[in-house]
């Protein structure tokens, strides 16, 4: 049905409240470069409205620390843009901060806690090898 894919890797040992923390922000990145994935609203009997969300699946993977900097190397590699967390954005409380202490680190020293991409299918499931579903 897509000839996309969305997936998210997140690095394993984050604790769970992180892990779902980031998520939540590289989601809402994804959904920002392609705002064309959000379908329409969603109605229940009653007629009550909430937000629509995304058309497309998501797909969520963990792996280390290592692995998660390959796929971040690949990523910029290939040229596709991704969301990306740094560890250091735990430690901030808004967008203005995060986007500073994202901006101390290169692609060589940032301590990258989760990325998500959308790309062609083949293509994500390249730069992602050896990323595993998360459980």
């Amino acid at each position: 049905m897509f000839d996309s894919k969305i997936a998210i890797v997140l690095r394993d040992d984050l604790p769970v409240w992180q892990k779902l923390n980031v998520t939540a922000f590289l989601t809402s990145g994804i959904v920002a470069q392609f705002p064309q994935i959000i379908g329409e609203a969603y109605r229940d009997r009653a007629g009550n409205r909430y937000n629509p969300m995304s058309i497309q699946p998501v797909i969520v993977l963990s792996t280390d620390g290592a692995t998660l900097g390959t796929i971040h190397r690949r990523a910029l590699e290939r040229g596709v843009t991704a969301s990306a967390y740094v560890e250091e954005m735990f430690a901030t409380g808004h967008d203005i901060a995060n986007r500073s202490v994202f901006a101390e680190f290169g692609p060589d020293d940032a301590k990258i806690v989760g990325i998500a991409l959308r790309a062609e299918k083949k293509l994500v499931d390249k730069i992602t090898k050896g990323a595993r579903m998360h459980a």
